[in-house]
């Protein structure tokens, strides 16, 4: 009997503890990762992510089986196994139709901001919209999978038509339109004496949506078009609702207007007022010819995050669902690059589902196709946004084992990355650059050739190296040679060396 009542209390014991966790939920720890340098972060559309073109047209029609936030679910695995951690999913609001682009309308034409869009939804599941997907960022959470929602930074046509006085206007009371897009309309933040409540009311509304679904950030897109004071007001909400909830701006070094008549906030006053990190200019690698303007690229994001004691962060944005497919710049040798350095450098590496097939998001509804029909928009070379359009995938299959590679890697050496000294290291050839970043006797040594052209050859001087040094290439060719004070190179068009130097600080 003695002994009966002692299990009995063991299991109710036991018990009290499961409910106590279950009761305590999930806890979010996004902004730590982050601001670590150790968010992977992968774009996604619901749209597209797991379509299925069975017919192969590149166009998802009535009877094949459009991306959802169900089927969605099906590709965890697969994106968590590529080494990601964190998912930033493009806008699930609904979206206007009114001079829609593209078939189902921009995702970033927001008609609503507390209205899921009915688009993502699952028709043969008995569970309702917003159940769906919440049922989707829980799987990715049990995955280890955070969940990033994108918050659109206009509204659509359609909005602006019943409540105008959401939306920025001319002298004349018009609602403006920003450059070459007829489907949104800015939404105006006010002043930083004086902020849109109503445009406040609605991203609160938005916050409250997405944070009730379990989302653990918010990307907020075109972030410099709102005063700084719209977003400290917005930020600090959030924040007693979740100390750890994230937010990243949509904003460059660069200021980027979306029309004339929007008011620029500059990024370091977005940082200032609670943004954990913003985008940088790293997508201008496509236009460096030599090797020290990345070099001082890299260097200022670094000081970025020095000047705010390490309490912001930068996402490696070489590449986002806004620019060129890196196959269609220069070819596989880009991504390749692209992936290295956000694998080597102080930042959140940043990537767009189809990064690791090499996608390179030509569309047979292309412009460039005899089939292109007006209502089939999509932009050329970028994810399309537009269409309920085929799954992200591309030719270079092996390409994703590297990608993987990259990314157990970036883990692998992380408390280097988050702690250790960056180093830029000379070359003695302009278009091959290299740094190091050393903790604790270990280095991680960066060199590659920004020239996609042709060869080049360089001495690169690691002061206080020796020949004998322990030194593993981690990635990289044959031909370099590791001699005292230094590598003798002779890199490939494009080409990026990565290497692991145990007992040797720089």
């Amino acid at each position: 009997m003695k002994i009966r009542v002692i299990l009995i209390l063991l299991i109710l014991s036991a018990l009290c503890v499961a409910l106590f966790f279950i009761g305590k939920g999930r806890h979010n720890d996004l902004r730590d990762l982050f601001l670590s340098n150790q968010a992977i972060i992968y774009t996604i559309n619901i749209r597209n992510f797991n379509a299925k073109d069975t017919n192969g047209n590149g166009i998802i029609e009535d009877n094949e089986q459009k991306g959802n936030f169900i089927n969605a679910i099906e590709r965890l695995d697969e994106i968590k196994d590529l080494g990601v951690n964190t998912l930033h999913v493009m806008p699930i609001m609904e979206v206007g139709q009114i001079n829609a682009l593209g078939t189902e309308g921009s995702l970033y034409a927001a008609k609503s901001f507390n209205k899921l869009n009915p688009q993502l939804k699952d028709e043969n599941s008995d569970l309702s919209l917003e159940e769906q997907a919440k049922k989707f960022i829980h799987e990715a959470h049990k995955r280890g999978l955070y969940v990033i929602i994108d918050l659109p930074g206009c509204g659509a046509y359609d909005l602006s038509l019943t409540r105008p006085e959401l939306f920025v206007r001319d002298d004349s009371k018009k609602v403006i339109s920003p450059y070459n897009m007829g489907d949104v309309r800015p939404l105006d933040g006010g002043f930083e004496f004086k902020i849109n409540r109503d445009v406040y009311n609605l991203y609160k509304s938005f916050v409250d949506n997405v944070i009730y679904l379990g989302a653990d950030g918010i990307r907020a897109d075109a972030a410099s078009s709102k005063p700084s004071i719209f977003w400290a007001k917005l930020i600090d909400y959030t924040r007693t609702r979740d100390p750890q909830f994230l937010w990243l701006a949509e904003a460059y070094t660069f200021d980027a207007g979306i029309a004339r008549e929007v008011r620029i906030t500059h990024f370091s006053s977005l940082l200032d007022v609670g943004f954990d990190g913003y985008y940088d200019s790293f997508a201008s690698l496509i236009e460096w010819r030599k090797a020290p303007e990345l070099l001082n690229n890299i260097k200022f994001v670094n000081k970025v995050q020095s000047d705010y004691g390490n309490r912001k962060s930068i996402i490696g944005g070489f590449t986002t669902h806004d620019e060129l497919s890196p196959i269609l710049i220069n070819g596989i040798q880009y991504s390749r690059m692209i992936l290295w350095l956000n694998s080597t450098l102080k930042v959140n590496p940043f990537y767009v589902d189809g990064f690791q097939t090499g996608d390179d998001y030509i569309y047979k509804i292309d412009k460039s196709s005899p089939s292109y029909n007006k209502k089939h928009f999509v932009n050329h070379g970028k994810i399309d946004v537009f269409n309920f359009s085929r799954k992200p995938e591309g030719k270079y299959t092996e390409f994703k084992k590297e990608f993987k590679y990259a990314n157990d890697f970036r883990k692998s050496v992380a408390p280097i990355i988050t702690y250790g000294e960056y180093k830029t290291l000379k070359s003695s050839d302009i278009y091959i650059f290299s740094y190091g970043i050393s903790y604790k006797g270990t280095t991680v040594l960066t060199i590659g050739n920004i020239n996609f052209k042709k060869y080049n050859k360089a001495f690169v001087t690691v002061p206080g190296l020796k020949s004998n040094s322990n030194v593993k290439q981690i990635k990289g060719g044959t031909s370099t040679k590791i001699k005292d004070g230094g590598f003798d190179v002779k890199l490939s068009p494009g080409e990026i060396q990565v290497f692991l130097i145990e007992d040797f600080n720089l």
